[in-house]
């Protein structure tokens, strides 16, 4: 070996640990990141939903799961971004359910995730006189807290209106559908008013056709008569309108990737 080359290897091997380090720190910044950032988010909610100091939640007490949030606000691409976004739908979920205990309405007040997100169901004795689409001054404070903490997902929300079978003819509303139509349409406006962008927001009304239970009893009626709150997992982006399904570039939701 010629003497002049001896040493060589040295070189290399100090470029890749130089690259090494750097990479390194790279990962711990991106990191240190999105720590803060949740920390920015737990203390608005905590603030906003009355829980009092803003250090209760802690970045350590955010459960695993389905996630509904990342941090560049795109659709999740795979399972592995699901555990890198700011707050999941079960924090979200946890959040909600603590808010109703609070105010002791927690058989009012329901929340449950499903496949397609987070559904939270608000009865309607909470939100509507009977046979009105008019929210209520008490319900308008319930549902101003509930948006602050689903201003911070991005994801698309459906407001979704249910009766039960009891018939109704008014001038108003000639029909179930058109009462439960107009209850989620008056919601989606007060979210609007509440800074939630009105191009994440639908409002659905199914009158009675889509119970939880048979309208055969009083307290089976009561619970079909609500309206859903549902925070769609980022996954369904593609199928809504203005997705880039929507214009013309078709995604595979078969694609395992998804």
């Amino acid at each position: 070996m010629d003497k002049d080359d001896s040493g060589r290897w040295l070189l290399t091997y100090s470029d890749l640990i130089t690259l090494l380090m750097i990479f390194f720190i790279v990962l711990y910044s991106i990191s240190k990141v999105d720590a803060e950032k949740f920390k920015a988010v737990a203390e608005s909610l905590n603030v906003s939903m009355g829980s009092g100091s803003s250090a209760q939640m802690n970045i350590n007490d955010i459960p695993g799961g389905y996630s509904i949030l990342n941090p560049s606000g795109e659709a999740d691409s795979n399972a592995t971004d699901d555990h890198k976004e700011i707050m999941s739908i079960e924090a979200i979920k946890q959040k909600i359910d603590q808010f109703a205990a609070d105010n002791n309405i927690e058989n009012q007040l329901l929340s449950s995730i499903e496949e397609r997100g987070l559904v939270i169901s608000v009865q309607d004795t909470l939100l509507f006189d009977s046979g009105s689409a008019l929210i209520t001054a008490n319900a308008r404070a319930i549902l101003e807290k509930i948006a602050v903490v689903l201003s911070i997902a991005p994801n698309y929300m459906r407001v979704e209106g249910h009766t039960d079978d009891l018939p109704i003819h008014t001038e108003q509303f000639p029909s179930n559908w058109e009462l439960s139509v107009a209850r989620a349409t008056n919601i989606v406006q007060l979210m609007i008013n509440n800074a939630i962008s009105p191009d994440r927001l639908s409002a659905t009304g199914y009158g009675e056709y889509r119970p939880l239970v048979a309208n055969d009893s009083d307290e089976n009626r009561y619970r079909n008569r609500r309206v859903d709150l549902v925070i769609l997992r980022s996954i369904y982006d593609t199928v809504e309108p203005g997705s880039a399904q929507a214009l013309g570039h078709p995604v595979d939701l078969s694609d395992p990737a998804r």
